[in-house]
């Protein structure tokens, strides 16, 4: 399947079960792959024939900055809900989250999660 990749995007959030990181908040790195069919767009050169990725962008950024979560399994799991919802030809999605200043008293270049989401899937 074809692929949309969006990599190594970075934001400033308030997600965390801490109180110290819903006050102060962080720094977040989120990669998205959307699955689609981009045969139709490959032969037409027509960004209505594809999912737009500056879109896609804005609509991370803004569940990133504006929402919330004290997990970031929920956090990835509300992208995938949303891009799924929103593109009815996304057929599948992987997000991976990445926290490198996870309150975690160790050295460690980050803590993370990565789900993939199929279209259909309850």
């Amino acid at each position: 399947m074809d692929k949309i990749i969006l990599n190594n995007m970075v934001f400033h959030a308030f997600h965390g079960a801490m109180e110290e990181e819903q006050r102060l908040g962080q720094l977040f790195y989120l990669d998205a792959v959307l699955f689609v069919d981009l045969k139709t767009a490959g032969d037409s050169d027509d960004v209505n024939d594809t999912i737009h990725y500056g879109l896609v962008y804005e609509k991370i950024k803004e569940i990133m900055e504006k929402e919330r979560y004290n997990l970031i399994e929920a956090l990835a799991q509300r992208i995938c809900s949303v891009l799924l919802e929103g593109y009815s030809t996304l057929e599948k999605i992987q997000v991976t989250i990445r926290k490198p200043s996870a309150p975690v008293a160790g050295i460690f270049d980050y803590m993370g999660v990565e789900i993939t989401r199929t279209r259909g899937e309850s």
